[in-house]
């Protein structure tokens, strides 16, 4: 693995160049030159949709600067010939480091961040905002130390979060393939902002889904308004070249499948014959092998005449016993897994209590973490996956390591080979430990 970390700058300029030579003299770009390739396209209009926040420039600058940091190997912890990788770190340094060895390789990300619930949240890095330096910029403070209006505490904790989750989701971007898929969990506080910056970075066009995933069963009666039972994962694919997610079927999804008549193409259920919306070219009567005359439902039959008689010929549409309406059969066989639903709700997903009780059992009935997530909720993403059972898998706010169980965990079940990379900030512990 490749220990530099990559200069986004340069990376980006020369990719540029390949692109339109045309705009450049002397290596840097002319801005003339790019509005006159562009033309109709540029905006120079004051008014138009933006979001943006103090400190966004910056988050800019952290991203294109290079980092110093270096990774070291635990020799004393390392499994040789192991695929699997645990980086103690700071996220933001290591995704720099990880641009290199790993650009393009990674099919799924998985984050679990901070969800904002300090009032006074400030991340550690460098560019941490102060209150002071955050009032400057948003023109609340003077010069001469007077505020200019009432301070807007809310506006800076969004602010700050921001500039701690931008750069990371930008660099994490560049490790997904091109039909890799990143989950982010967050919770109300933050989703709404989590949006637009996922929408800004990989595209709105590229957003895949808002899964709601019920946490708990217990209402939380000291709640002012709603007691909040949900966390949401927000899904966004790399490119077009991931055209869907399915998930494997179980007995459960295939319990109204059968094959009572012998069909040579197996199992099947049946399926709607009617068109969802009115044409009058499918309004027509359907003749059955003995004469009888099937009239079509009010907004016709879901396909045209023509179509309909392949489907007889072919077996996939047969008549009831008293020939008084037609049967269409789907077969199992061509059912390509499960399409996912957005509302995860039970003992298939996990709860944050079963995550602590997954816990417990590893450390002694202790829950040293707070809020967890349980191994069943991140197996059900890693399964989205349907036919793709070796790929790598990151997760940059690793916390507890329940993505790595249960990556470990469904390979055990499936025979998979999946692989993970772990990031973690190094946990402070007592010096008298062993």
């Amino acid at each position: 693995m490749t220990l530099e970390s990559l200069d986004i700058k340069q990376q980006k300029l020369r990719q540029l160049q390949q692109i339109l030579p045309e705009i450049f003299e002397d290596g840097e770009i002319i801005p003339e030159k790019l509005k006159d390739v562009f033309a109709d396209e540029v905006n120079e209009s004051r008014e138009h949709y933006s979001f943006t926040w103090a400190g966004k420039r910056d988050c800019y600058k952290t991203i294109r600067e290079k980092t110093n940091a270096t990774l070291k190997v635990d020799e004393d912890t390392t499994i040789p010939d192991g695929d699997n990788v645990f980086i103690e770190g700071d996220n933001l340094e290591v995704l720099k480091l990880l641009q290199l060895s790993y650009h393009k390789k990674v099919k799924m990300i998985y984050i679990d961040p901070p969800y904002n619930k300090d009032k006074d949240f400030v991340y550690s890095d460098t560019w941490g905002d102060s209150i002071q330096n955050y009032l400057i910029q948003t023109d609340q403070l003077r010069d001469e130390g007077y505020t200019t209006t009432k301070t807007n505490s809310t506006g800076r904790r969004h602010t700050n979060w921001l500039n701690m989750i931008y750069p990371r989701l930008w660099l994490s971007r560049n490790l997904l393939k091109d039909d890799g898929v990143i989950f982010v969990s967050i919770d109300d506080d933050e989703v709404h902002n989590l949006r637009k910056v996922m929408d800004e970075i990989y595209g709105e066009e590229n957003f895949v889904g808002h899964t709601v995933w019920k946490h708990t069963e217990q209402s939380k009666n000291d709640e002012p308004y709603f007691s909040r039972q949900y966390n949401s994962i927000l899904a966004y694919k790399k490119s077009d070249v991931l055209d869907k997610l399915r998930l494997p079927r179980t007995q459960k999804d295939n319990k109204n499948y059968s094959n009572l008549d012998n069909d040579i193409n197996g199992e099947w259920r049946s399926g709607d014959v009617r068109s969802p919306s009115y044409r009058k070219t499918l309004c027509f009567d359907i003749e059955t092998p003995s004469g009888n005359i099937i009239s079509p439902p009010k907004n016709g039959w879901r396909w045209a005449k023509s179509e309909v008689n392949k489907k007889i010929d072919s077996g996939e549409i047969i008549f009831n016993d008293d020939e008084t309406n037609i049967i269409r059969k789907i077969y199992l066989k061509n059912q390509d897994g499960r399409t996912p639903e957005n509302l995860w709700i039970g003992e298939e997903y996990g709860t944050t209590r079963s995550a602590n009780s997954e816990l417990k059992e590893l450390f002694e009935n202790e829950t040293p973490f707070d809020t967890p997530k349980p191994t069943k909720l991140i197996r059900k993403l890693c399964q989205l996956f349907k036919d793709d059972k070796s790929f790598i898998c990151l997760d940059f706010f690793a916390g507890s390591g329940t993505t790595a169980h249960a990556v470990m965990a469904l390979n055990q079940e499936d025979g998979g080979n999946r692989k993970y990379i772990l990031v973690q900030l190094p946990e402070a512990t007592d010096v008298k430990s062993e």
